[in-house]
């Protein structure tokens, strides 16, 4: 359990792939928790900006190891969710800025935003929808996505641009268009799908969000209505995801997008995977990923890419082994880009929520380097707790194990990796010879398996000898035996690493 304080749900976390013992997850209204060992214990505290801070929360990491919080607006002196507002911590939410904010127009209501970071240029791009006016029914406001950037770590934002060419109405439901969430490709295209009036659609810019598609295209036909009915939630909506895989393997440049509907009957939710390996010119027919037969409800999916081994995970809850309400928490897992799916219950046991306790609008997870953080809400005795699951999830294709028991572990006699001092106390370094290019990965594991600190990652480098710095210091890390792991060309080696703060 991370917090079963100030009744939190609709939950939002993220990992640093540059440092990934580190973790910052956020909850409604304005909840966030801070967590430097992979997970394992978090400490809690309340966000605040002069902007108000009113919900939705999403966090993202930058390349640099800063996070953001984004999150909806309430303002004293302005209009209830007006402008989306960006608050950025540089020591790992020791400190938050009162934040910048994009999206404001007069009284319209900005809503249901989401966030991505190119990490080859630290941009920041950011979707959502705007409302004419909030709910209402007059058949002339309407309901538009729109597109904001940033290029200089969230200090400003360009002007909000509307990307969708069907408007939705405001009523918060089927015809809205709602649900926007960007990603962005191997050589910086920009994509994001939504849903609304004509089901997913999916639309992309080659420079950095200036222009886009003016016709976006379909994704699927979404047969049944995206706001559904779940017992025992007060809404629920099966919104898309939209991933790309970046791992440089077999499947990098693929494109996912998850989400959930009905289409086989009001009494069976199923968990949903399209993709598409032509940029999102055309995108495969609709793949189950959860393995009951039928019938029972799996809702509030979300999934996440290890870009280190392109892995697909999804988080959803799931009431396949009941006849009522009772729910579990289920992680699905595909190593062969959802072409098969391997189903796990994470949850350890059972909880009945109730349709008069909101429950949020997400689940969410996050994964780096066999790190699979998944984070939900759970309803106990009428109060709500939020929770992740700490199973390390080292599933890969790579059958190199690592060796415990020697501090040099050589499979190609010609390289070698060292490291030094050892023990160390403060900064460690890490030397290998390449005797031609190769590509190159380099991370420091614990002893559960887990990436701790992701040093190189993918990156081609030439003939000669690299000497790496390690600060463990800076890490943050606990006094114990790590693991380095050098990947050249898919050869590892493995040393072990004593350090001592």
């Amino acid at each position: 359990m991370i917090s079963d304080q100030n009744a939190p749900n609709e939950p939002s976390i993220k990992i640093d792939p540059k440092h990934p013992n580190r973790l910052i997850a956020a909850t409604n209204l304005n909840n966030y928790y801070i967590s430097t060992d992979t997970g394992r214990t978090w400490i809690s505290n309340v966000q605040s900006s002069s902007f108000g801070v009113w919900g939705d929360p999403v966090i993202e990491v930058d390349t640099f190891g800063n996070f953001y919080y984004f999150h909806l607006s309430n303002p004293s002196s302005g209009n209830w969710i007006d402008r989306i507002v960006c608050q950025k911590t540089t020591d790992i939410g020791n400190t938050w800025t009162d934040g910048t904010y994009t999206g404001l127009n007069g009284t319209k209501a900005q809503d249901k935003h989401w966030s991505i970071v190119d990490r080859k240029n630290n941009n920041i791009y950011l979707t959502w929808t705007q409302f004419d006016a909030y709910a209402s029914t007059v058949s002339t406001d309407s309901s538009n996505i729109l597109f904001s950037r940033s290029n200089d770590g969230g200090n400003s934002w360009s002007a909000a641009k509307r990307i969708n060419k069907i408007a939705g109405d405001c009523i918060d439901s089927d015809n809205t268009v709602e649900g926007a969430t960007p990603a962005v490709g191997p050589n910086g295209e920009l994509f994001a799908a939504w849903t609304g009036p004509r089901g997913i659609v999916f639309n992309r810019s080659f420079d950095t969000g200036n222009t886009w598609l003016s016709d976006p295209i379909l994704v699927d036909p979404f047969a049944q209505d995206w706001d559904f009915d779940i017992p025992g939630i007060s809404r629920c909506n099966g919104l898309p995801v939209l991933k790309c895989d970046l791992s440089g393997g077999p499947n990098h440049g693929t494109l996912y997008v998850n989400w959930t509907d009905q289409r086989n009957g009001t009494n069976d939710t199923e968990v949903w995977l399209s993709k598409s390996t032509n940029m999102g010119d055309s995108w495969s027919n609709p793949i189950k990923v959860n393995n009951d037969l039928s019938g029972k409800h799996q809702f509030f999916s979300w999934m996440d890419i290890d870009q280190t081994n392109g892995n697909l995970y999804f988080v959803y809850y799931d009431r396949q082994h009941y006849n009522d309400t009772r729910t579990d928490v289920t992680i699905a897992i595909s190593l062969d880009s959802g072409n098969t799916f391997s189903n796990e219950v994470i949850s350890d046991s059972p909880f009945t929520p109730d349709a008069g306790i909101f429950f949020g609008d997400y689940t969410n997870i996050t994964a780096h380097g066999g790190i699979v953080r998944p984070i939900w809400t759970r309803l106990e005795a009428g109060e709500l707790s939020i929770w992740t699951d700490l199973t390390p999830r080292m599933a890969t294709n790579d059958t190199t194990t690592i060796d415990t028991t020697t501090s040099m572990y050589q499979i190609d006699k010609d390289i070698e990796l060292k490291q030094y001092p050892n023990p160390s106390y403060q900064t460690t370094f890490v030397s290998f010879k390449l005797h031609e290019d190769a590509q190159i990965n380099l991370a420091l594991y614990n002893q559960q398996g887990e990436m701790v600190l992701a040093l190189i990652q993918n990156e081609t480098k030439g003939y000669g000898k690299y000497i790496i710095p390690i600060d463990l210091a800076q890490a943050r890390l606990a006094s114990g035996t790590y693991y380095c792991k050098l990947s050249i060309n898919g050869e590892v080696k493995t040393l072990r690493v004593l350090y001592l703060d």
